[in-house]
């Protein structure tokens, strides 16, 4: 397994895919477009993450940084490649990337009944919060 940056040009297909491809944990919307993307990139490219088997796209992890708090998005790893400690390398690596950057805590979102991927984040130390998530559409 190797991680790496991902690469716009070349990583943005297969990464896209990936995400269409994890299920109901994965929510592919309008902020996942090429061009909102390239804009994500602008501000912290390094926290964008792939993991490569055998030179082939099989996980990914977005991390946003907003100088006081972290904030991770779309951990995806392919089917036939879960439950082999690749989930968990890409997250390391965020962290460990978030943590340079001087960020202390980090959140995520998980959607609701998405019981495997709160078991996957307990195992690693994350911690549920009692919270409402609010959204608002601003364009």
């Amino acid at each position: 397994m190797r991680l790496r940056e991902f690469d716009l040009d070349r990583d943005y297909d297969a990464v896209l895919a990936l995400w269409q491809s994890a299920g109901p944990g994965v929510g592919v919307g309008r902020s996942d477009t090429r061009e909102e993307i390239a804009k994500k990139l602008l501000r912290d490219p390094d926290l964008f993450l792939v993991a490569e088997v055998e030179g082939r796209l099989v996980g990914s992890v977005i991390g946003g940084f907003d100088g006081r708090r972290g904030l991770v998005y779309h951990l995806a790893v392919s089917a036939e490649q879960r439950r082999r400690g690749l989930g968990r390398a890409l997250m390391q690596e965020l962290e460990a990337r978030l943590r340079a950057k001087g960020c202390r805590r980090c959140y995520l979102l998980v959607k609701r009944g998405n019981a495997e991927a709160l078991d996957f984040y307990a195992a690693a130390g994350w911690s549920e919060m009692p919270m409402h998530l609010l959204a608002k559409d601003i364009d």
